[in-house]
């Protein structure tokens, strides 16, 4: 690695006078030390009377100084291991990281059979294409994982990334493997760590509302066990149960039932329907346990609810799509089953009024569960795919949830019906039970699969999301919903409207380079605008994540001096860029 040049001004004093190392001169050079000093004859004439006028206690200190400022450099460029020692500034100078040969992984591969078990890896075909492509993700790369590891443990985890780091192995994490934007691609091979069989709650704190889980348990199972004990976990990440018996295996193995999972929700900072109300993933986390790069394991913090001990380390390992570290341990924050729910549809006559009236519902600061929206095409896809148990009309529709005390959710339903009629709504149409609350609510949670149930041979659906301030949430929708309307393309707008987000989902005949070109630049140019308007380009701090898919977006967003402060953090805890590699950010620019 070259260290390129550093440049230094370090005042030398003597009595006569000082005489400054120039601002040109190279300190170091490929690991060596060059020091240039121009003298005169005269100026070394007497060189024992020029040592005692120097060894003054202002000439003992400089020298002091540049003795230990060259210890330092020589140190750590003479390091063997250059990107644990140098400060980020010097170890990005690496033009990229070297991972380990195949031979090398086939020795990591045997020494973690040793150490966990015979059974804790696959190298199986089918389990490598399950782990390393997946067919509703917008973005897939031409390699797999060499092998894909089953630990059941915190420890297991920490032996396999001590095995790995070894030999330079990266490691991707892989929970319910829903993503859409490449989260869990290997685009450097390595080994895929699945956590399925760390699918357990390991404490419950019924009287302090949190509880403690591993990565692979499952939010709807997690509601359903703890169900009795009036509490729940609020965040709800979509359509997770698939209503179509086809989709309940597909093609490369991957089951498609109850998949997404704590731990990849903790990934990708995951919301879902209820962040309106409830927030996203980063408010409900208490405290995490994590496998560092090279097998360490840490606690971020302890469990009160309120703590300023240190850095948030929380915030920086949430979103981080396993980057950073493998989480291992979840603990959760618990609300209270609201005493009241009720569940309401309204139609607007365009998508800009049913916009419009969300973004004044939450400006009147009308507390809703949750509000969803969805355009004709999509109440169209719906009907036509027959996934809920009634037809609806196909035209733009708002979907509201409401939930607290009675008198509180007969109060915000009236507010909300005012605001609807002001934007020209339709009647309101409201559940009377539980079972109605599911039927009316079903059109939004079957939303993506009633799309991909309608795909034909070789048609794809790119599916993506983007967020913007409410109050250009209608000019978005509308600019957008005319250009898709533009392509000629099915294609239709849905989402978590209250939050200022919402999806594009586009079928298109993947074999057919112009209709991939024209989608993409659809999508581009969605995305550009949210920006040009201050928004995100993925969406609710990062419900689908960056992955591999909006590694682009993600710098004209932030900007190269805040990728640089990312990159450096990622240098810090992941020296051989080992942790899902080729997520979020790059190596270099």
């Amino acid at each position: 690695m070259s260290s390129g040049r550093i440049f230094t001004r370090i005042l030398l004093a003597s009595p006569r006078r000082s005489q400054p190392i120039s601002r040109s001169t190279p300190l170091n050079r490929k690991w060596g030390t060059q020091h240039r000093y121009h003298s005169s004859e005269g100026q070394l004439k007497d060189g024992a009377a020029q040592a005692r006028s120097i060894w003054t206690t202002r000439g003992a200190l400089s020298l002091a100084t540049l003795t230990g400022l060259s210890t330092y450099l020589y140190g750590a460029f003479s390091s063997a291991n250059i990107g644990d020692n140098l400060p980020s500034a010097f170890w990005r100078a690496e033009p990229k990281p070297v991972y380990g040969s195949l031979k090398d992984m086939g020795i990591a591969i045997d020494e973690i059979r040793r150490a966990i078990g015979e059974d804790a890896i696959s190298t199986d075909d089918e389990d490598l294409i399950a782990h390393g492509y997946s067919e509703w993700s917008t973005t897939n790369t031409d390699r797999l994982p060499i092998a894909v590891a089953y630990p059941r443990s915190t420890g297991e985890v920490s032996q396999i990334a001590k095995i790995c780091h070894k030999y330079r192995v990266p490691m991707i994490p892989f929970s319910g493997g829903t993503s859409l934007e490449g989260n869990f691609a290997a685009p450097f091979g390595g080994m895929s760590i699945d956590f399925t069989h760390m699918n357990g709650v390991l404490d419950f704190h019924e009287a302090d509302m949190d509880i403690v889980v591993q990565p692979a348990v499952s939010w709807m199972n997690l509601n359903q066990q703890i169900k009795d004990s009036g509490l729940f976990f609020p965040v709800d990440p979509g359509p997770s149960v698939c209503p179509f018996p086809a989709f309940h295996a597909s093609a490369n193995g991957q089951s498609l039932i109850e998949q997404a999972k704590i731990g990849g929700m903790v990934g990708t900072n995951c919301s879902g329907t209820n962040a309106v109300r409830y927030g996203t993933m980063k408010d409900w986390v208490v405290n995490l346990t994590v496998v560092l790069a090279d097998g360490t394991v840490i606690k971020t913090r302890r469990r009160p609810r309120k703590s300023s001990a240190g850095y948030n380390l929380n915030g920086l390992f949430i979103g981080s799509e396993g980057t950073l570290g493998l989480v291992t341990e979840i603990t959760l924050k618990l609300a209270v089953i609201p005493h009241e729910t009720s569940v309401a549809v309204v139609t607007f006559p365009s998508v800009r009024d049913a916009a419009a009236a969300a973004s004044q519902v939450m400006r009147a600061g009308i507390p809703v569960a949750a509000m969803e929206i969805m355009d004709e095409i999509q109440m169209y896809v719906v009907n036509k795919s027959g996934s809920t148990a009634r037809k609806w009309k196909e035209v733009p529709t708002l979907f509201f949830k409401f939930s607290g005390t009675k008198a509180g959710v007969q109060e915000n339903i009236g507010l909300v019906k005012a605001i609807a009629k002001a934007h020209k709504a339709g009647e309101f149409e409201f559940a009377r039970g539980a079972h109605e609350q599911q039927t009316l609510w079903s059109a939004r949670k079957e939303a993506l699969w009633s799309m991909l149930a309608l795909r034909g041979k070789g048609a794809e659906v790119w599916s993506t999301d983007v967020a913007v301030p409410l109050s250009r949430l209608a000019d978005i929708i509308e600019i957008s919903k005319k250009e898709l309307d533009n392509l000629g393309l099915f294609a239709s707008v849905l989402g978590h409207i209250g939050d200022g987000n919402f999806h594009e989902s586009i079928m298109y005949d993947r074999m057919n380079p112009n209709e991939r070109r024209a989608v993409e630049k659809c999508v581009h140019d969605m995305v550009d605008r949210a920006l040009e308007m201050d928004g995100t380009c993925t969406a609710r701090q990062g419900e689908h994540g960056v992955g591999l898919g909006k590694k682009e977006y993600l710098a004209k967003e932030l900007g190269p001096a805040t990728i640089g402060v990312m990159r450096s953090i990622k240098g810090a805890l992941d020296p051989y860029w080992l942790m899902n590699p080729g997520k979020i950010i790059d190596f270099t620019a």
